[in-house]
């Protein structure tokens, strides 16, 4: 397992929890995280992220887990097109149904070829994910105003069921984005590399970054 030369963490403001994640962004992105929260239930997320250099997803590889549920998931992309492979221990339902939450239905996707446009995934609940089209497109550098409009695959959590999610990101003076999915509009703020300082109604950036 390679080591990582930087190191960032997150709290959450919407719910108790928290995201650390390890990275290399020397030539493209290899990343490394572990995300805890309590909503819908307590869970555990570990995660490792691939881009190629021209920080366009190529392979996310997660897994949940909490009181007597697992689910993992591998999510691919190569040749224009994603396959997704899922495991599943226990019952994440029951254990929803316990909490009073939604059913989380089956983990993956059905459809992969739903997913024939996206170049980017986000993984619920982490900022990290928001970085990948910010340099994928150049947007910290991108005159305010600039409007990109795309579709990524979309990893919710815990359920770590896939669909297509149509995003859409706009410059901002100062090198931050706009961010807007459906209904939901945040204004990020970035830091010089194009990482999630502040995200309003998700997470804030805690203590030093470390560097090696």
């Amino acid at each position: 397992m390679p080591m990582m030369p930087r190191s960032l963490l997150w709290n959450r403001t919407d719910v108790p929890g928290a995201d650390h994640v390890l990275l290399d962004d020397r030539r493209g992105l290899l990343a490394r995280g572990v995300a805890l929260a309590v909503d819908p239930l307590p869970y555990t997320c570990r995660y490792e992220l691939t881009t190629d250099e021209n920080w366009a997803a190529v392979r996310l590889e997660v897994s949940v887990e909490g009181a007597g549920w697992l689910r993992s998931l591998r999510l691919e992309r190569a040749a224009g097109r994603w396959r997704a492979s899922t495991a599943e221990q226990g019952d994440l339902d029951g254990a929803l149904a316990v909490a009073g939450a939604p059913g989380a239905g089956i983990p993956g996707i059905e459809e992969p070829d739903r997913l024939v446009d996206a170049l980017d995934v986000d993984l619920g609940g982490a900022p990290l994910f928001n970085t990948l089209p910010v340099r994928r497109l150049g947007l910290r550098n991108a005159a305010p105003g600039t409007v990109h409009r795309i579709t990524v695959a979309w990893v919710l959590v815990p359920s770590l069921l896939v669909v297509p999610s149509e995003q859409v990101y706009t410059a901002l003076a100062g090198g931050n984005v706009r961010f807007r999915d459906d209904d939901f509009e945040a204004d990020l703020g970035l830091d010089a590399d194009g990482y999630v300082v502040s995200y309003p109604g998700l997470a804030e950036r805690v203590g030093t970054e470390v560097r090696r």
